[in-house]
């Protein structure tokens, strides 16, 4: 199980002096577990970050002792792109939460391959619901199922981990395949060169009686 150690946090101090000690303030708040504030070190954060993403239990070892959570939302510099502030929810062993899964297509799509067709992926995630422990990191969708022009993977579709349920809606589509459309060229019309010698000639007579 991925461990963050966290560091307690008062609120005199500020974030911004905090952010230049290389840290990144957070709080933890859940059901039964009152809101309390952190810091972490922006180093070890972005490892668990990117490997726990937000469905993957993190343990956050604290002054106080340990808590179980999940990253319930980072904020971003919208220049740096660095976490800004996190949130963390502790969550109860054996109660069943709700969160957002990413989705990773695997394998090829015969439509795509024989017969021409674009995979067009409608989501990139879906909600699911689960115990802490039983919560997946990631859901694998297999796109080699679709073999038609018209063959749609729906969430009803997808094969879940034992003890995990959809919320998102069964019927919404998760993958489908479009048909690709033939740009035809357009044919320059032809050019009529008795008219751009006519309108010469008047040009010509024009600019002579002008002369004149």
């Amino acid at each position: 199980m991925l461990s963050l150690k966290v560091e307690a946090r008062t609120p005199e101090k500020k974030t911004s002096l905090v952010r230049k000690e290389g840290r990144v303030p957070a709080v933890c708040y859940g059901p039964k577990y009152p809101s309390v504030a952190f810091s972490v070190a922006q180093g070890d954060f972005a490892k668990i970050w990117k490997n726990a993403g937000e469905s993957t239990v993190v343990v956050l070892e604290t002054p106080s002792g340990k808590v179980n959570t999940l990253i319930h939302e980072v904020q971003l510099d919208p220049v740096k792109h660095i976490p800004m502030h996190v949130d963390f929810y502790a969550v109860e062993a054996g109660k069943e939460v709700e969160v957002h899964v990413p989705l990773v297509f695997e394998g090829v799509a015969p439509a795509v391959k024989e017969l021409g067709g674009i995979l067009v992926k409608v989501l990139h995630e879906i909600e699911v619901k689960a115990t802490p422990d039983k919560l997946p990191h990631e859901i694998v969708v297999d796109v080699s199922v679709l073999t038609g022009l018209q063959d749609q993977i729906l969430i009803k579709d997808i094969k879940l981990p034992s003890g995990v349920h959809a919320v998102t809606h069964e019927t919404e589509v998760v993958a489908s395949i479009a048909q690709a459309v033939e740009e035809k060229e357009e044919e320059a019309a032809p050019v009529d060169l008795s008219a751009i010698e006519v309108e010469k000639k008047g040009k010509k007579e024009e600019e002579e009686g002008a002369a004149a």
